[in-house]
């Protein structure tokens, strides 16, 4: 990823309109800010939301709060706690995410 032609700037993250993506179970509220081809955004799932889909989008994912789940399409599962985080590629390893507690994410795709 290369940023180019990005002035420099503040977010007030609450001041974003939010959007609905509802999950296979509970759902996901978005606050999105797009910067020359890059996605930034600021994401809440709901307690008890899981994915409807294998995700295959690239993403560098930071959680704030909460605990998150994700599973592999290759079976492997790990478990981020606020502070960690985790990188894919575009296509790399398809993922799907759940939380039974809820959790606040920062992602950058």
């Amino acid at each position: 990823m290369e940023m180019r032609d990005i002035p420099f700037g503040t977010t007030d993250w609450a001041s974003v309109l939010p959007t609905h993506h509802p999950g296979e179970t509970g759902a996901a509220t978005w606050r999105t800010r797009n910067f020359a081809g890059i996605r930034v955004r600021m994401v809440d799932y709901s307690p008890g939301y899981r994915a409807d889909h294998w995700c295959k989008k690239g993403h560098i994912l930071l959680v704030l709060k909460g605990e998150l789940n994700t599973e592999l399409a290759d079976g492997r599962k790990v478990t981020l706690t606020p502070g960690q985080s985790y990188q894919v590629a575009d296509g790399a390893e398809p993922h799907r995410s759940w939380t039974a507690e809820g959790a606040t994410l920062f992602i950058v795709d």
